[in-house]
């Protein structure tokens, strides 16, 4: 299975932005998409997850009320819709996917797309 994942780019502070993430090869296999974000010199850190049939869903705090996941199954492609940002946000972004649910578990995806850098800036 490979990821790709796009959409990043620099924005301002309370700007929009909406990243995607299509899947390709053996996607029949996949159970569960998660998006992870990694800022300069910090640990690679949970932002959200599902299941790519409706089952579980994870976020992580500070995603409530800002941003939002969609997928389109025909055309393997997932979405975080992300809103109000902050510099806080400015990470690269990855998508990750796995056989199994996994969440803010990163070990437990067993495949990776490259990651979309955003930058917030005031």
């Amino acid at each position: 299975v490979q990821l790709q994942a796009s959409g990043g780019g620099s924005v301002q502070t309370g700007d929009s932005l909406k990243l995607s993430c299509t899947l390709s090869g053996r996607t029949d296999e996949i159970y569960a998409v998660g998006w992870f974000r990694q800022a300069t010199n910090r640990e690679r850190e949970f932002v959200t997850a599902f299941s790519w049939n409706g089952g579980p869903r994870l976020d992580a705090d500070f995603v409530k009320g800002r941003f939002a996941v969609a997928r389109d199954t025909p055309a393997n492609t997932v979405y975080l819709q992300m809103t109000n940002l902050t510099s806080d946000d400015t990470a690269a972004y990855y998508c990750a996917a796995g056989s199994r649910w996994a969440g803010s578990f990163k070990l437990g995806y067993d495949y990776w797309g490259r990651g979309t850098q955003v930058t917030v800036s005031s």
